[in-house]
């Protein structure tokens, strides 16, 4: 996820934004505006790596040197990453004091940065850098803070000790409280060109890319978790099919934050054809003319809730059967 001994950013496209940032950022504290699965947290990690690389180019990290090795391996103490705990198991980016999965019964790992977890960041950010090359904060995804956690961040991100920076890594800034947006040069990270995302994931051998970087917004790293994940291009075209027959089968195995992802998409394109537009995740042939668009909006209401509280431990099962009934009429 950061600059190789071979000095090439972990993904091209980010080759412009990369070199944008680095000649735009004149503040100690950045928001990165971009979603995840356009490689939000590679290009923050690779910023902070530039930052503390010791080759002296000034410019983009070498790759070689020893910060930037210690970078690559996790493992430099002048920089921090604040993940959720959900997060942090998915990359293996554990805290010390983190218990691997499975150790805590049934408690499900936390989607939030928590307070602690802020004040113990800002703690590390007072005391002395240990390479001399300045320190750097990263927290992704920035709308993971919570309120209280938020205050705590603020008057650090307003006045951090010399040399320090700190990045802030988010899909939609508006999730942010106003007092964290304000203190923060923004810079804009756009998914890529669809060509240049087609190859990618070809490169990496993505079957049927096109209908999985479709199914993923033009997202490609979120793609290709879905083609990981053991989603393949027949199986995401069928979706509309199953949901009409209000079969909810077609979501076994998925963990329930995908499966309701994969029904708001459905219904996003539902409500698009039913209205007269375009579908943006399916084709346009899955999808029925004449839905019912009241019906409609009230099956979106009920996917959003579901989305907010899905760390709820709902019967699974019975919630998607629902789910996808409603989806069906």
């Amino acid at each position: 996820m950061v600059v190789g001994p071979d000095g090439k950013l972990p993904l091209p496209w980010l080759e412009g934004p990369f070199a944008a940032a680095l000649e735009q950022q004149r503040g100690h504290a950045l928001l990165l505006h971009g979603a995840a699965g356009a490689g939000a947290l590679p290009f923050g990690l690779s910023l902070a790596q530039a930052w503390l690389c010791e080759a002296g180019s000034g410019a983009r990290p070498c790759g070689r040197c020893g910060s930037c090795r210690l970078v690559q391996s996790r493992l430099h103490p002048d920089l921090r990453v604040l993940l959720p705990q959900l997060l942090r198991r998915e990359l293996n980016w554990l805290l010390p004091d983190d218990e691997a999965a499975g150790e805590e019964g049934k408690k499900k790992p936390s989607k939030q940065i928590r307070i602690d977890e802020v004040r113990e960041a800002i703690d590390w950010v007072m005391k002395t850098t240990s390479r001399g090359r300045g320190k750097v904060l990263l927290l992704h995804p920035a709308e993971a803070l919570n309120a209280q956690s938020s205050n705590a961040l603020l008057k650090t991100l307003e006045e951090p000790p010399a040399g320090t920076r700190i990045v802030l890594s988010a899909a939609d800034p508006a999730h942010l409280i106003p007092t964290l947006r304000s203190r923060c040069q923004r810079i804009a990270l756009v998914p890529p060109p669809a060509e240049q995302a087609l190859a990618w994931l070809e490169a990496r051998g993505c079957k049927q890319a096109p209908v999985l970087l479709a199914a993923a917004g033009g997202l490609p790293l979120d793609a290709l978790a879905l083609a990981e994940a053991g989603v393949d291009a027949a199986a995401w075209s069928a979706l509309p099919r199953a949901v009409a027959r209000g079969d909810a089968t077609a979501f076994s195995g998925w963990p329930l934050p995908r499966a309701i992802d994969a029904l708001q998409k459905l219904c996003h394109d539902a409500m698009a054809r039913g209205a007269g537009g375009s579908t943006r995740y399916f084709p346009q042939e899955a999808l029925p003319r004449s839905a019912r668009l009241d019906a409609v909006v009230q099956w979106s209401q009920a996917l959003a809730r579901a989305a907010r509280h899905d760390e709820h431990p709902w019967n699974e099962g019975l919630l998607l059967d629902a789910l996808v009934a409603q989806g069906r009429a």
